[in-house]
């Protein structure tokens, strides 16, 4: 479904479009937000992951039209921000990339009493 399609759909509720866009794209052109498609094809998840840890600090409800598709747009202006700057591995949204720089921790060696040996 295209960005048109849905904003004739139901323009009042930018959330509810945005749940149903298709692709990052969508998300940039119903919040009319410029983006470089280089950018958004290597961090496209990355962007919108980030967009909705941003969206989770928002409270939103009740608010008017145009106050929710603003700050929706900052969120995502910010979000994208973020990825054009740095790369989604210097970022680590997800969990998979975390883990991949978390220290190990060091194995401790097993623990026997003295009184178990003999």
């Amino acid at each position: 479904m295209s960005a048109s399609q849905l904003e004739t759909t139901e323009p009042a509720d930018i959330v509810g479009q945005l749940q149903r866009a298709a692709s990052a794209e969508d998300f940039f052109e119903l919040l009319d937000v410029d983006f470089d498609p280089k950018v958004v094809n290597v961090a496209r998840l990355h962007i919108l992951k980030r967009m909705g840890q941003y969206l989770a600090s928002e409270d939103l409800d009740g608010l008017p039209v145009a106050e929710t598709k603003a700050r929706c747009k900052t969120v995502l202006e910010r979000a994208y921000a973020d990825f054009v700057e740095s790369s989604p591995l210097d970022q680590r949204v997800f969990k998979v990339l975390k883990d991949a720089v978390a220290p190990k921790s060091p194995r401790r060696p097993a623990f026997v009493s003295l009184d178990n040996l003999k």
